[in-house]
C-alpha cells in the first residue's frame, strides 16, 4: 500500500519553518510526493497581539507577561535550530495575517510540484528575513510569478474560489483536531510538531521495531548537510 503524508504550514510560524527542509528530505526517502495544505493559526487568540516599529520598540500590545514570556521562548527555541540549519529567522514585528499566502500556496499546488516547491521555498525564505508583506495581494501574486506559476485568473481565484476553499478548509483541520504546525498525518494519524519527524519516519517505514522517541537530535543527523 502506497503512504500518502499530508503536511500542514504556515508561513507566519517559526517552527514550520525551520522544519522545511528535514519535511524536503521525507520526499527524498520514501520517493513520495508530500500533499502540502496550510493551516492558517489564529495566533492572537491565545497569545494576544503586539506591534513593535523598525527599532524593536512595542508599540501596541494586549498580551499578559505570561504571553510575551511564551512569545520570547518560542521565538528562542527556534532560532537555536534556525542557526543550526544556517538560516536566516528574524522576529516578526507582528502577528500577520497569512491567509493570502495560503491561498497562494493552494493556488501554486495546482500548477504542479516545481512551482509550489519554489513558492514555498520563495516565500518561507523572505518572510523571515522581514522582506515579504504576506499581506498584500500584489506581493503574492508576484511571489508567484517568481516561482514560476501562472497568475492569470488568480486574482478572482483570491477574491472567491480559494477563498471560500481555504476557509472551508480551515474549518474542516480544526474539526479534525489539527491546530498547530507543522502537522504530519499518515493514515489518518497525526503528528503534530518537528520534534516527530522520527515517528514520522519510523511510520513511512512501516511501523518497523519500537515507537522511537521524539528527539530533535535525531532530525538533525539526518537533515542538517556535511559541512
Amino acid at each position: 500500500m502506497t503512504l500518502r503524508l499530508k503536511t500542514y504550514i504556515d508561513f507566519k510560524s517559526p517552527y514550520a519553518f525551520i522544519a522545511k527542509d528535514a519535511t524536503y528530505q521525507l520526499e527524498q526517502d520514501f520517493e513520495l510526493e508530500i500533499d502540502w495544505y496550510p493551516l492558517t493559526l489564529n495566533i492572537g487568540s491565545y497569545l494576544g497581539t503586539a506591534k513593535k516599529d523598525d527599532s524593536g520598540k512595542v508599540t501596541e500590545s494586549s498580551r499578559s507577561p505570561r504571553q510575551w514570556l511564551a512569545v520570547k521562548y518560542a521565538y528562542k527555541d527556534a532560532r537555536r535550530y534556525a542557526e543550526l540549519r544556517g538560516l536566516t529567522l528574524k522576529g516578526t514585528q507582528k502577528i500577520w495575517e497569512s491567509s493570502l499566502s495560503a491561498i497562494g500556496l493552494l493556488w501554486a499546488k495546482r500548477q504542479g510540484r516545481v512551482c509550489l516547491k519554489a513558492y514555498i521555498d520563495d516565500t518561507y525564505d523572505k518572510f523571515w528575513k522581514r522582506e515579504l508583506d504576506i499581506e498584500d495581494p500584489k506581493v503574492i501574486v508576484t511571489q508567484l510569478q517568481t516561482s514560476g506559476c501562472d497568475v492569470e485568473g488568480f486574482e478572482d481565484f483570491l477574491a472567491g474560489e480559494g477563498r471560500d476553499y481555504h476557509d472551508s478548509l480551515q474549518d474542516e483541520i480544526l474539526d479534525r483536531g489539527y491546530y498547530g504546525v507543522p502537522t504530519y498525518v499518515i493514515d489518518g494519524e497525526s503528528y503534530f510538531g518537528r520534534q516527530h519527524l522520527p515517528r514520522v519516519r519510523w511510520h513511512l517505514e512501516g511501523k518497523a521495531g519500537a515507537m522511537p522517541d521524539i528527539a530533535y537530535d535525531v532530525i538533525l543527523r539526518e537533515s542538517v548537510p556535511a559541512k
